[in-house]
């Protein structure tokens, strides 16, 4: 079984939502006066990691719950975000799709800014079968590609659901890892294949 490495951020945004919608202003604002103090900036982590952007800020003020008109349109802003290839090609390789599924490496304070960085995908998903270590706080991705096939339409859908989740769903709780820069293209590029290649062992 691997070990699977949280960043920084993650446990940073799980203290943000601790304080939703009809908290305390008071206790909320003095909650993120000792994270800001406590917090101290290492190697690539820095405090900008304890701000939140708009989308984060009416996902955790709403209990995730945002008014439909609000999320409608934020939602568009976040779609016009996610930068798909130029070349077209939206389906990589998925023997190095399940690699970057495996890793959870990256963006921590220790490790050396530039490497590439994993996906950490099991922690929250089901995918091979072969992997009995696995989470479940997002949906099981196992037979996805068998179930809904890997036309042109699929393959845009998962390459942007990967780059920007929040441009389908504003309050998800999956990272932007093409918006964040935690995955390049061509990682993206193998994570969709490793869901929608009929070779891929998600798909047996």
């Amino acid at each position: 079984m691997n070990i699977r490495i949280i960043p920084l951020a993650l446990s940073v945004a799980a203290l943000a939502v601790a304080f939703p919608a009809g908290a305390d202003p008071e206790h909320r604002a003095k909650a993120l006066e000792i994270i800001q103090r406590d917090f101290q900036t290492r190697g690539q982590a820095g405090l900008d990691r304890l701000t939140e952007d708009g989308v984060q800020a009416i996902c955790n003020r709403t209990g995730n719950q945002p008014p439909a008109y609000i999320a409608a349109q934020m939602n568009t802003d976040q779609m016009a975000t996610v930068k798909f290839p130029a070349d077209g090609v939206l389906m990589g390789n998925w023997k190095e799709g399940e690699k970057i599924a495996q890793s959870g490496r990256g963006f921590t304070w220790t490790d050396k800014p530039g490497l590439p960085v994993g996906g950490n995908c099991y922690n929250c998903h089901q995918i091979s079968p072969k992997e009995m270590a696995f989470g479940t706080v997002g949906p099981s991705l196992y037979q996805f590609g068998k179930l809904r096939g890997n036309t042109p339409e699929m393959q845009r859908y998962v390459f942007g659901r990967i780059f920007n989740a929040k441009a389908f769903n504003l309050c998800s709780e999956m990272p932007r890892f093409g918006y964040i820069g935690a995955l390049n293209e061509q990682q993206i590029k193998d994570l969709v294949a490793l869901l929608l290649d009929p070779e891929s062992p998600v798909n047996k």
